[in-house]
């Protein structure tokens, strides 16, 4: 089952996450979301539903909006549809403990067939998020280690940016305007 290692890695007794279940899609459109983490160190979480779960990846330094940047995006497990929602603060001691914001949310379309794309290691799709628009790239980097990294890479089409950061300048979850402090501090 492919939330195998999700279930593995978090104590559904001592975690506010949302266990491993099966949840029936209301959209015919894919959803996307990047959860804000500041767990061991600040990042972003990268998501794509694709058959009934949703692919993760760690972006440490967050995605950005000029095709010049390529931002590391690390392949981590994928998670049950029912995290797309959540916001909250996981316990420290917990696996990723710290606190979860929905910085993003939205629907994404693959340009060409997503799992071919994965296996292959290269990833087209357009972003229809309140916050990251049009076209970007996940690549798999060369070379095996034991982790899976990835680019994050924007494409250069009207929602490109060469100045300014989304990231400084969209602090507040797109699901309750609260910050990350208050996040933190509820």
């Amino acid at each position: 089952m492919a939330l195998d290692e999700y279930k593995r890695k978090r104590d559904f007794k001592k975690t506010p996450e949302p266990p491993p279940q099966r949840i029936q899609r209301r959209a015919a459109a894919l959803s996307y979301l990047i959860q804000k983490h500041d767990a061991t160190r600040l990042h972003y979480d990268f998501r794509l539903e694709l058959n009934g779960v949703l692919l993760s990846w760690a972006v440490t330094k967050g995605p950005s909006l000029n095709p010049a940047d390529k931002r590391l995006a690390v392949r981590t497990e994928d998670h049950p549809l029912s995290y797309g929602t959540f916001e909250g603060t996981i316990p420290h001691g917990q696996y990723g403990g710290g606190t979860v914001m929905l910085w993003d949310e939205g629907t994404w379309e693959p340009i060409d067939d997503p799992i071919a794309g994965l296996k292959k290691g290269h990833l087209s799709f357009l972003l229809h998020g309140e916050r990251l628009r049009g076209g970007w790239d996940l690549i798999r980097m060369r070379g095996a280690g034991k982790r899976e990294n990835w680019l994050l890479i924007k494409k250069n089409d009207d929602a490109a940016r060469r100045s300014g950061d989304v990231l400084e300048e969209q602090t507040s979850s797109v699901k309750t305007g609260r910050s990350m402090d208050e996040i933190a501090g509820a």
